[in-house]
């Protein structure tokens, strides 16, 4: 995984998450840094779970922002055993269910000795672990960590959209 930078800003509470690639779903990768500059949301996912209907409102989220810069990436996990058991069919369940056209990662870990290092960062950073599927983090444009939600918090809630928006209103 590629891991840019981490530095600590003066006046911030969190250190600098750094930019790193998540393999995409559709092949490739999908890399955190092509929103430099900007926010962008990370949310652990499940294809089996009471809170997958939040798909619908991340979908909504990001078609609301997406042309002001925010990025967002879906990272399927059955780290809960919850998610389907390939990637294609959780590619598949996604797009007929819920027309979904965000990046999306391959199914990872988000917690525990194999997590993904983006969720190592966030959990070395601010001591924050999803602790079920859904969990939402706010990366801010300088790379801070501007908020985390848990699974009851709907993607399009007041909380989160008051979050992004003042982000992408400061350049934060």
């Amino acid at each position: 995984m590629l891991l840019l930078f981490v530095s600590v800003f003066p006046n911030s509470t969190y250190a600098e998450i750094p930019y790193v690639s998540f393999p995409s779903i559709d092949g490739g990768t999908i890399e955190t840094s092509q929103w430099k500059g900007k926010p962008y949301l990370i949310v652990n996912t499940a294809s089996r779970c009471g809170f997958t209907r939040q798909y619908a409102t991340l979908q909504k989220l990001y078609d609301r922002y997406q042309s002001q810069g925010f990025g967002m990436i879906a990272v399927p996990s059955n780290d809960f055993k919850q998610e389907l058991d390939t990637n294609l069919k959780v590619k598949e369940f996604c797009e007929l269910n819920y027309g979904i056209d965000m990046p999306i990662s391959i199914i990872l870990s988000v917690r525990g000795t194999n997590a993904h290092p983006f969720y190592t960062a966030i959990k070395l950073s601010t001591g924050f672990v999803p602790s079920w599927n859904f969990n939402k983090i706010l990366i801010g444009a300088n790379g801070e960590v501007l908020g985390t939600w848990g699974s009851s918090v709907r993607p399009t809630s007041s909380k989160i959209i008051t979050a992004v928006e003042a982000a992408l209103n400061r350049g934060l």
